[in-house]
């Protein structure tokens, strides 16, 4: 591998609900002088993907629990907004500062449960895809149905884990249980031309070798028995 490139694709339109993701992202990257290629990865924020997805929802509608509103006088934040975390976690992990640490119902560990208010309209929240692994899958069939491209995107096409046990280090160690996180990896990488103010919520990464295969993000979910942060 000589050199990879990561292009964040501009002139994304304003997605609304029921929109065609796929056809979006082709029609912009060929606009942007960067037609799809054979084995390029295409990298979408979930953002977007929740937008189309009717995944955005008004605050005002909400109508929060006894126990929303309990949680929110201790921390200090919106009895509404506390409840639809509470809704979308399976388990609460730890509250501190403003903030409920949670497990998703997809098993990510984060704050807030990934619920999100920046890049929607005020007074909405734009939340999770429901299940990310099909939204990549629809995003990667619409791809190759109107590109006839062999394209991995997310974790749609592509193992999100490099296993390198068995192999050696330049000093000749074996490795053993040293496995390389590459769909996060490629997500940061990304993550530098593309930003929550820049308005650029899909990258394209060419140069990357990896094996086409079927993969899920269950593959990065580490088992609760076997996972010390947890």
């Amino acid at each position: 591998m000589s050199s990879i490139l990561i292009t964040g694709i501009k002139g994304i339109p304003e997605v609304r609900r029921g929109a065609n993701l796929a056809h979006i992202i082709i029609e912009s990257a060929v606009n942007q002088g960067l037609p799809l290629k054979n084995g390029d990865i295409v990298v979408v924020t979930s953002k977007i993907i929740s937008k189309a997805e009717d995944r955005i929802i008004k605050i005002s509608e909400i109508k929060p629990s006894r126990i929303a509103i309990r949680l929110s006088r201790i921390l200090r934040i919106n009895p509404r907004k506390v409840e639809i975390i509470l809704s979308e976690a399976k388990r609460i992990v730890r509250m501190a500062r403003g903030r409920i640490i949670v497990e998703t119902r997809h098993g990510f560990i984060c704050a807030n449960g990934g619920i999100d208010q920046s890049n929607v309209d005020s007074g909405l929240l734009s939340l999770l895809p429901e299940d990310s692994d099909s939204s990549a899958r629809k995003i990667l069939n619409g791809i190759k149905k109107e590109s006839q491209t062999n394209v991995a995107i997310g974790v749609a096409g592509i193992l999100p884990l490099r296993s390198y046990a068995g192999q050696k280090d330049t000093y000749g160690y074996a490795l053993k249980v040293t496995n390389i996180a590459i769909a996060d990896e490629i997500a940061s990488a990304s993550e530098l031309v593309m930003g929550k103010i820049e308005r650029v919520p899909v990258a394209i990464v060419r140069g990357l070798k990896y094996d086409f295969a079927r993969g899920n993000i269950q593959h990065l979910i580490r088992k609760t028995s076997k996972d010390l942060f947890k």
